[in-house]
């Protein structure tokens, strides 16, 4: 997918307040650890997560998306009333019906024409929503859109400790399939795009490629499909084999990436991954060539906040500066089911408003 006239113009971010410690999470897993005599600092070691972020229980999804939107509409000095499209793309909704959109849009006050719709696409729905938002703005079908999402972690994780506190048929072995769901974090993310007629900053959406290897759909499947904010979910991942299959995808995925773009490994001056851990960090950037150093992190203080994670650490490496005016970066997400969505951005200037909230 190539694009001419799209422009990746705003975020705006959200973040909860109340932070869990790597330290935090073992010490609520303690009947766990001292059944099976596992050392502490087990868990930061293993992800390089210090410390993850949760939302007041009973918080809904569209409560946050209300205002990452609004602050990425604030960001950018764009009026409500000219955004043609809103998508939302987290795991995270509101209800099975109606869409989490319908909510947001009521309360940002966008237009009655505007196209509003969920996606769910797991860690890359919201990227998933930048590319049909992207197809309808180059197509001329809409001059401007909004793609939000907000995950909230804390109901996995709590979920997770519960039931490996409880279970004591549990061994070092078989605990490993439920680590990836203490890495787990909460976070919302905005990200507006407009027709480069109409923007002020013109960070060009240069291209994107997709590859779906999805005959690895099982290695992480959550146990039924639960909507709302009292959920209680269960995941089951096989992170070795994710970790391997996942970057295998990738690989195959940058080649087309290059393709589209017409970029080659040199050109990219910075990454943005998906944010999993350190382990998936190392692995991903060294089979695709590129040079850790070039690569903004987030999952150190944020763990993995699913579909928000790739957009909110774009958004944070813009607001530190990390990401520069000229700067070529590739988004490089990658997420269960295995797919990949590697998107391609030349930089020129930073409109983003981030917020701490309760929830």
């Amino acid at each position: 997918m190539k694009y001419s006239h799209v422009c990746l113009e705003s975020f705006g971010y959200t973040i909860p307040t109340e932070i869990w410690t790597s330290d935090d999470v073992e010490q609520k897993l303690s009947p766990l650890y001292e059944r099976l005599r596992l050392p502490s600092g087990r868990l930061e070691l293993m992800t390089g997560i210090r410390e993850r972020r949760f939302w007041t229980p009973g918080t809904r999804p569209s409560e946050l998306s209300v205002v990452s939107c609004r602050n990425a509409l604030n960001a950018a000095s764009f009026p409500a009333d000219r955004v043609g499209c809103l998508i939302h793309g987290s795991v995270c909704r509101d209800f099975l019906e109606p869409a989490t959109a319908c909510t947001v849009h009521h309360q940002v006050g966008l237009p009655q024409q505007a196209m509003i719709f969920d996606i769910s696409n797991a860690c890359l729905g919201i990227l998933t929503g930048l590319s049909q938002a992207a197809n309808m703005i180059e197509l001329g079908q809409i001059q401007a859109a909004l793609v939000v999402g907000s995950e909230g972690g804390r109901q996995l994780v709590e979920t997770t400790i519960d039931t490996l506190n409880q279970d004591t048929t549990l061994t070092r072995k078989s605990i490993k399939q439920a680590i990836a769901s203490l890495t787990i974090g909460s976070a919302s993310c905005a990200v507006l795009l407009v027709h480069d007629s109409i923007s002020q900053t013109g960070n060009r959406l240069v291209a994107a490629a997709v590859n779906a290897n999805t005959q690895w759909h099982d290695l992480c499947q959550s146990h039924q499909d639960q909507a709302g904010a009292d959920m209680a979910p269960l995941m089951s991942t096989d992170s070795e084999e994710l970790l391997k299959r996942g970057v295998e995808t990738g690989v195959a995925t940058l080649a087309d990436f290059f393709a589209a773009s017409g970029w080659k490994n040199e050109t990219v001056d910075r990454t943005i991954c998906h944010q999993v851990g350190i382990a998936h960090q190392k692995l991903m950037l060294e089979a695709f060539g590129f040079d850790p150093k070039n690569d903004f992190v987030t999952f150190d203080t944020l763990g993995n906040t699913g579909a928000a994670a790739l957009p909110i650490s774009m958004a944070m490496a813009c607001e530190q500066h990390f990401v520069q005016p000229g700067h070529k970066v590739a988004m490089l997400g990658i997420g269960s089911g295995i797919n990949s969505m590697m998107m391609a951005v030349e930089w020129n200037q930073t409109f983003v408003q981030g917020t701490a909230h309760e929830g």
